[in-house]
C-alpha cells in the first residue's frame, strides 16, 4: 500500500443494509441497487432506503450479474456453469458454458452490444497452491455463440469497462488488475498487468470517472482505490469481514456501495455466512451514464 493511500473510513457501525447472507456482485441501475445474494440463492435489488426485494430465487448460488440492452438481468449460475436471463421474476437458461470452462463461474460483465464475459475459475486448489491458473474468460456473444477466450487467467472475478475498448479483470490469485483491449468483434487481446497488487486478493471491481478502480480485497479485509500502475489513493478497513462486491452508484453517481461478510472458506461452502450492505460518500463518481447500465461490479 502506498505510503500516502488515505484512510477514508472503517466499516463498524450499523450497516445500510443487514440481515443478508453472503452479497456480492453489486450493480447499480436505475435507482436501484442489483446483487446476488449467493448463500440465500436469490437476486436482489435495494433502493436508497434501504428496502430489500427478491426479484428471482436459484436452484444454485447465483454469482455475477448483468443486463443485456433490452434491460433484461443476465445471472452467472456458478455451479451448473450456465448464464441464467431472468424474466417474469424466474430464471431462463440464457446460455451454457459448461463445455467450454473448467471449475465454477463467478462473475460476469455484460457490455453494451450485449456481449457477455463470465469468468470460469478453473481449478480453484491449483491456483491457491501456486500451480500455473486453469481459469478463463467465456465470452457469449449477441447472436448466442459462446467462446472460450482468455485463458491461463488466476480465479477472474470482478470485471468492468475501463473506456470503450478496454476491459479490466481482478485476478484473485494473481494479486494484481488485468487489461484486455476488446476488438470490434468482442474477442480480448493485448493482455496486460494494469495494477499489481502484492499480498492481496482483489474480488469486486469498479471503476470511476477519473479512471481508478476500487476493489474489494476479501481476505484482506478492505476495500482500497487503485490507479493504473498499483498506486493505492484510497482504503476502506472492514475488520473482521471478508470485502467482496463494490459499486459506485446514487442519484450523483458518488455514492459508493460495498458488500462484506462473516465468514471463511470452509463455512461458506457449508451455507455459513453473515452479510450486509454499506454505503459511503466518496469524491470521484461513476463514469458518465455508467450507473444506468449496470457495468459497476
Amino acid at each position: 500500500m502506498s505510503i500516502t493511500a488515505r484512510r477514508l473510513t472503517e466499516l463498524t457501525s450499523a450497516p445500510w443494509v443487514p440481515n443478508l447472507a453472503f452479497p456480492e456482485a453489486l450493480r447499480w441501475r436505475d435507482g436501484r441497487l442489483w446483487f446476488s445474494d449467493m448463500v440465500a440463492r436469490r437476486v436482489c435489488t435495494t433502493d436508497a432506503d434501504g428496502d430489500v426485494r427478491s426479484v428471482a430465487d436459484f436452484d444454485e448460488m447465483p454469482g455475477g450479474l448483468g443486463f443485456l440492452p433490452d434491460g433484461t438481468p443476465l445471472v452467472a449460475g456458478m455451479t451448473s456453469s450456465r448464464l441464467y436471463a431472468i424474466r417474469n421474476g424466474r430464471p431462463e437458461v440464457y446460455a451454457d458454458l459448461a463445455g467450454h470452462g473448467g471449475g465454477h463461474l463467478d462473475d460476469m460483465l455484460v457490455a453494451d452490444d450485449g456481449t457477455a464475459y463470465a469468468g470460469s475459475i478453473g481449478d480453484m486448489a491449483a491456483s491457491t497452491q501456486g500451480a500455473a491458473p486453469t481459469g478463463a474468460i467465456i465470452r457469449v456473444t449477441p447472436a448466442g455463440a459462446v467462446v472460450r477466450d482468455a485463458e491461463n487467467v488466476a480465479f477472474p472475478n470482478g470485471m468492468a469497462t475501463l473506456a470503450a475498448n478496454t476491459l479490466l479483470v481482478n485476478e484473485t490469485f494473481g494479486e494484481g488488475i488485468t487489461a484486455f483491449d476488446v476488438a470490434v468483434d468482442g474477442e480480448l487481446t493485448n493482455r496486460r498487468t494494469w495494477a499489481a497488487l502484492p499480498a492481496m486478493h482483489p474480488d469486486g471491481l469498479a471503476v470511476d470517472a477519473a479512471g481508478a478502480a476500487w476493489v474489494g480485497c476479501y481476505a484482506e479485509e478492505k476495500f482500497v482505490r487503485v490507479l493504473e500502475g498499483g498506486q493505492i489513493t484510497d482504503v476502506i478497513s472492514t475488520p473482521g469481514r471478508w470485502a467482496t462486491g463494490v459499486a459506485l452508484g446514487g442519484p450523483d453517481g458518488r455514492t459508493l456501495y460495498m458488500a462484506t461478510a462473516v465468514t471463511d472458506e470452509r463455512n461458506f461452502l457449508r451455507g455459513n455466512s453473515s452479510g450486509r450492505l454499506d454505503a459511503v460518500r466518496v469524491d470521484v463518481g461513476a463514469p458518465k451514464g455508467a450507473t444506468s447500465r449496470g457495468w459497476m461490479c
